[in-house]
């Protein structure tokens, strides 16, 4: 077995990657170190996490097969202020709850509709 540093990358169609990359940098704090025509990619918040928002409108928030990705938080109070960082950059509340006491979630969209998972484990 390769050992590797985990599940790092993440390419999501998008409809507008500067829309995009605004979103992910104020409710998740990513910062932009890639950049073309057609897409920007972004690092973080972990140290080895891969963000790239590749223009294809025609797919932007279809899930293709991946119904959601997601964010983990250091502190479970921290959720409130999650989702109003989503509502407040643009995108929108699914649902949210705990999957035990203590460990609360929420669902999201993006602006472009793709389904994040915000969450306290």
């Amino acid at each position: 077995m390769v050992e590797t540093y985990g599940l790092t990358h993440v390419g999501l169609a998008v409809r507008d990657p500067q829309r995009s990359i605004a979103f992910y940098t104020a409710v998740f704090g990513v910062h932009e170190y890639f950049r073309d025509e057609q897409q920007i990619q972004a690092l973080g918040p972990g140290p080895h996490d891969v963000l790239a928002f590749e223009r294809n409108p025609a797919q932007a928030g279809r899930p293709g097969g991946i119904s959601h990705f997601g964010f983990r938080l250091k502190r479970p109070e921290d959720l409130d202020l999650a989702v109003a960082d989503v509502l407040h950059a643009g995108g929108a509340l699914i649902r949210r709850g705990e999957f035990c006491p203590g460990c609360p979630y929420a669902y999201v969209q993006d602006p472009d509709g793709h389904e994040i998972e915000i969450w306290f484990e």
